[in-house]
């Protein structure tokens, strides 16, 4: 699959099941909400503490089961993670909800949740996308 393509349904479907690698070498699932940022990336919020980020910190390969609202259309991507936390990560959390969610209608309770929940963005420089066929 077409990177782009594999971008294009990432914008449009935001339920996904993000794996990262356990230290023993099992996979970890989590549910999660995606995007993709203004740099073709996909982007997932979480805490600082979570197993996916601790996960990751210590081993960045991640890969993506995207899935469409109906369950009938999905893309996997495979690629590398990186971490930003916050301050750096505050406007990337905002354009994070707005791809999303759209406007939220309080930003200032916004920002003083992220902060409270110490939230972070795992950013997936995407490497490879498939299926190229379904069925």
């Amino acid at each position: 699959m077409d990177l782009d393509e594999a971008r294009a349904f990432g914008g449009q479907h935001h339920r996904a099941v993000l794996t990262t690698f356990r230290r023993d070498g099992r996979p970890q699932l989590s549910a999660v909400m995606v995007g993709v940022d203004g740099d073709g990336r996909f982007a997932v919020s979480s805490r600082e503490g979570a197993m996916k980020v601790r996960n990751l910190r210590r081993d960045p390969r991640v890969s993506l089961c995207v899935l469409s609202e109906d369950f009938w259309k999905w893309i996997q991507v495979d690629g590398t993670a990186s971490i930003v936390s916050l301050p750096e990560a505050m406007e990337a959390l905002v354009d994070l909800y707005r791809r999303v969610a759209g406007e939220h209608p309080d930003w200032d309770d916004f920002r003083q949740a992220m902060e409270r929940e110490r939230r972070v963005v795992m950013r997936v420089d995407i490497e490879r996308a498939g299926p190229d066929r379904w069925g």
